[in-house]
């Protein structure tokens, strides 16, 4: 049950950050809003894979994790370097 709840609650958390995502008066603010609601995406598919006893879930998470974390980096050298501008 607790499981359940917290889930609800991230999923909550990803709602009001996407709102913040759309909203972002910068293409900063956007990519940290995009971070964050990856970090929290991480979070809840490591929550549902504990709900359900599925270790493959974990793996797939690990995976989304550096595959996150990459393409947050590759984005902000992009805009770094004179990419389009929101």
């Amino acid at each position: 049950m607790f499981l359940l709840i917290t889930m609800v609650f991230v999923i909550v958390g990803i709602m009001i950050t996407l709102i913040r995502l759309l909203k972002g008066p910068t293409i900063w603010d956007s990519l940290m809003a995009l971070n964050l609601i990856s970090s929290k995406m991480i979070m809840l598919l490591t929550i549902y894979a504990i709900f359900s006893e599925s270790n493959f879930l974990l793996d797939i998470s690990i995976a989304y994790s550096i595959m996150g974390f990459l393409v947050i980096v590759l984005l902000c050298k992009f805009i770094a370097q004179g990419g389009r501008l929101k």
